[in-house]
């Protein structure tokens, strides 16, 4: 995922947004939510049509929505991906997932998930944003684990 040029908050990344063209090309759909960068962050009020299991704490607390939180989501993105599209956070309501992710629940590794990619889940699902990795941290991170997995 090359995100690192890009300048709009996607804020609901997640598996049912995302088409696959020729040469396996993954592209974003539904920009419904996405919003404009202004200075990193975006302030929302309310929870209308928010995709709970896949939003980071601070946008659900605080309307706060920045490249950290999309990173929460792509963790969920690859949770989803590597689980055969299972739904997130399985057996709970949007409400029960919530307040599981405040008491650090965080999902375990789907079946069959190699263990680097799990890392990458964990590391998207940190509670601090700020520990977060970058999306061009992710890019390498993951182009290395293509490359042992393809080797």
């Amino acid at each position: 995922m090359n995100k690192a040029n890009l300048t709009k908050l996607v804020r609901d990344l997640a598996a049912r947004n995302c088409l696959v063209g020729e040469n396996n090309v993954l592209k974003i759909s539904d920009f419904g939510m996405s919003r404009q960068e202004d200075g990193g962050v975006y302030s929302s009020s309310g929870l209308k049509q928010i995709p709970i299991k896949w939003t980071a704490p601070e946008a659900l607390n605080y309307g706060r929505y920045s490249s950290e939180s999309d990173v929460w989501s792509f963790g969920i993105l690859l949770w989803e991906t590597f689980s055969l599209g299972v739904c997130p956070y399985p057996g709970m309501t949007n409400q029960q997932a919530r307040e599981q992710v405040e008491r650090g629940y965080r999902m375990s590794a789907p079946q069959h998930c190699p263990e680097d990619i799990f890392k990458i889940m964990m590391k998207c699902w940190d509670y601090k944003p700020e520990n977060r990795p970058k999306f061009s941290e992710l890019q390498k991170e993951l182009a290395v684990i293509k490359k042992k997995i393809t080797s």
